[in-house]
């Protein structure tokens, strides 16, 4: 019957039906009228009051560290100074006062301590290695917020990826390099 739609078996293996834009998948078609509707029933924009059009959206920075085997995945953002990692303050997370010191040095040494929010993902390794995952982390996502600090972050040492990582046990040894007890007799 003329004007009337009626499916098609082509090459492929969807139905094709021939619409207004000539032969298109039934998907399609369904997708082009729902978006027919949606564009002649659209309603208009609800007003949005002074304070929210004043809140703009908060905007990271990324930066990955990596320390031994443990892996931090760091994010910064303007702000009054926070420091969480994983979803903890860093007196809480960290016992050792000098694993909260390395997190802390690198905002210590760019003197930008107060001006960044800091939230931290760490995963794997022990203490030492998550707060030098964190230090690395937070090194390089400051670098990417505000570039002139790289020579003061470099001078240091915040950049420098520390490649010492544990040396695997050999066979017919007790450890790495340590051996068996010799025995004479």
């Amino acid at each position: 019957m003329p004007g009337q739609i009626t499916p098609m078996r082509l090459k492929s293996p969807k139905h094709w039906i021939w619409g207004e834009l000539g032969y298109r998948c039934e998907k399609d078609i369904e997708r082009i009228r729902r978006i027919k509707l949606a564009t002649e029933t659209e309603k208009p924009a609800k007003q949005v009051s002074t304070t929210a059009e004043a809140k703009k959206p908060q905007q990271y920075i990324w930066g990955l560290g990596r320390r031994k085997t443990a892996v931090a995945r760091v994010r910064i953002a303007e702000g009054e100074g926070n420091v969480l990692i994983n979803k903890r303050s860093v007196e809480d997370y960290f016992t050792e006062d000098e694993d909260r010191k390395s997190v802390y040095a690198p905002l210590e040494a760019t003197d930008t301590r107060g001006q960044f929010n800091v939230w931290a993902n760490v995963q794997g390794g022990g203490s030492t290695g998550q707060s030098g995952a964190v230090l690395l982390g937070i090194a390089r996502a400051l670098v990417k917020a505000e570039p002139d600090l790289e020579s003061a972050l470099r001078a240091g040492g915040y950049l420098t990826r520390d490649p010492r990582m544990v040396e695997r046990k050999k066979y017919g040894q007790r450890g790495a390099r340590r051996r068996f007890q010799f025995s004479k007799r």
